[in-house]
């Protein structure tokens, strides 16, 4: 019988790769996680804001950055404005202040149109590994090592797993849509 954990596990870190990338998608609320792909240059090599700082909620519209070097500030202030996060810095020579704005309708429409392409992408890669067990469970029958019958329990069971995964983006997906359209 074809093992089905190892696809699993591939979804399943698929889903959380997803997850991590919507979390970088700012609604009109603040979150630290919009920082997490904006890198400076330290040293001659790039560094991540959020390793290179501490960066806390101060209120609900309102991150404040602290670098742990006072030095990497100005760095970091530029790696911000010149990100697509879309919000200007401003700082007073210890702390760098991103002040979250309310989003506009067209705004919001657009982070939802962004939203569904990564939701796409997702499914895309969910059925890819889909192809690529079913390619396996295809390989192991011209082996011999699956009969007729295992083959087809394998490739619906495959496909079970490929339907509850896409149906979780889909939720995943709408749910991260309302949070973005709510004003």
């Amino acid at each position: 019988m074809y093992n089905t954990k190892d696809l699993e596990q591939k979804m399943q870190k698929t889903i959380a790769s997803y997850e991590q990338n919507l979390a970088s998608i700012r609604a009109s609320q603040a979150n630290p996680a919009v920082l997490s792909r904006v890198t400076f240059d330290y040293w001659g090599s790039p560094a991540e804001i959020t390793a290179m700082a501490n960066v806390r909620v101060a209120d609900a519209k309102t991150l404040e950055i602290i670098p742990y070097d006072a030095s990497t500030l100005k760095a970091m202030e530029k790696a911000i404005q010149t990100s697509d996060i879309g919000i200007n810095p401003s700082n007073d020579g210890k702390i760098i202040r991103l002040v979250f704005p309310q989003l506009t309708e067209e705004r919001r429409k657009d982070l939802a149109k962004q939203v569904q392409k990564m939701g796409e992408d997702a499914k895309v890669a969910i059925r890819n590994l889909r192809r690529a067990a079913n390619d396996d469970i295809k390989k192991q029958k011209k082996d011999g090592l699956l009969t007729e019958d295992d083959v087809k329990n394998a490739e619906k069971s495959v496909q079970d797993i490929t339907d509850k995964y896409v149906k979780n983006i889909d939720t995943i997906t709408s749910a991260k849509e309302k949070d973005i359209m709510k004003v």
